[in-house]
């Protein structure tokens, strides 16, 4: 599968920038063929260079269309202005569509920053709001994104933390509570005009203490009444089946991060225990390799490939 190429008019807010070609893909480009055809496409967060490098060589080595970015709660790790200089770059280049992502971006600021800065797709998060503001915001913010070619994804119902606690400390413990309901799926995905609708379905983010349970029919009758591909949040830590089973009920994009982050700890941990040297350029290597097979390992497994 191949991405068009396509032209971004950066028009926003009075302010006029040049226009430019880019070779990226969006949401719709890599989500709907996966939609269609029942397989899953991985967004693998990717705070710094080592990431990057490891997930573009898992995708060009499966030939997958991949999604990459960051979320505004891992900013501090890697800015997304400094990480625009160089993942926007390597998706151009790369030899499979790639999507350039923000994902849970919390404040509209940088949501905006993202599209100025070339990103093709964000995830505007209200989904802490009432249903009324969460709608209305994302509606504003899907706009917005459509008219600078970009693709947006929105949340329904609330993924907490695996701590039962969301980013404003709200109590989550019982997160059947804040679960998506089918028939709002379809009143937001119609109002809101989202590419791509995120759903709470029993996942949460983070390390999992205790295996999760999966509402695997809600899935499927969420899948059935809406008409954008669904995105499954809070992805690393489930089982194998978990994942076909979420895939086959009409799941078409997972977030993964967690994995990747322990994956690229790991390997610079026994790499350190096992050699004398002490040296940031011995680890790299290390991370690369490290955080490529898990993100093969995923690829594999959301794509059958």
């Amino acid at each position: 599968m191949a991405s068009d190429t396509c032209t971004i008019d950066k028009k926003q807010i009075g302010k006029k920038t040049e226009r430019r070609e880019i070779m990226l893909a969006n949401l719709k480009d890599v989500l709907v063929p996966a939609k269609k055809e029942h397989y899953g496409v991985g967004l693998f967060n990717t705070v710094n260079l080592e990431m990057a490098r490891g997930v573009l060589a898992a995708a060009e080595e499966t030939k997958s269309p991949v999604i990459i970015g960051t979320a505004e709660i891992l900013l501090p790790f890697g800015p997304l202005e400094e990480l625009s200089y160089f993942l926007l770059p390597m998706a151009e280049k790369a030899a499979v569509p790639v999507v350039v992502h923000l994902d849970h971006g919390l404040k509209k600021e940088t949501c905006l920053k993202a599209l100025e800065l070339g990103f093709s797709s964000v995830m505007y998060d209200c989904s802490t709001e009432s249903y009324e503001d969460n709608m209305k915001k994302v509606k504003e913010m899907a706009d917005i994104a459509h008219s600078f070619g970009a693709t947006i994804e929105g949340e329904l119902g609330h993924v907490g933390n695996n701590d039962g606690t969301n980013e404003n400390g709200t109590d989550l413990t019982d997160p059947s509570r804040f679960y998506t309901d089918p028939e709002k799926a379809l009143d937001f995905v119609e109002k809101t005009g989202v590419d791509a609708l995120a759903i709470a379905v029993g996942t949460a983010h983070g390390a999992y203490k205790l295996p999760p349970k999966l509402d695997f029919e809600r899935i499927r009758e969420i899948a059935e009444k809406v008409s954008v591909p669904l995105v499954l949040h809070g992805g690393s830590g489930l089982s194998d089946s978990d994942f076909r089973k979420a895939i086959q009920e009409g799941i078409s994009k997972i977030n993964i991060f967690t994995d990747l982050n322990t994956a690229g700890a790991v390997s610079a941990y026994e790499m350190l225990c096992a050699s004398d040297r002490r040296e940031l350029t011995a680890l790299i290597p290390a991370v690369t390799e490290s955080v490529k097979a898990a993100t093969l390992k995923k690829i594999r497994l959301f794509t059958g490939r």
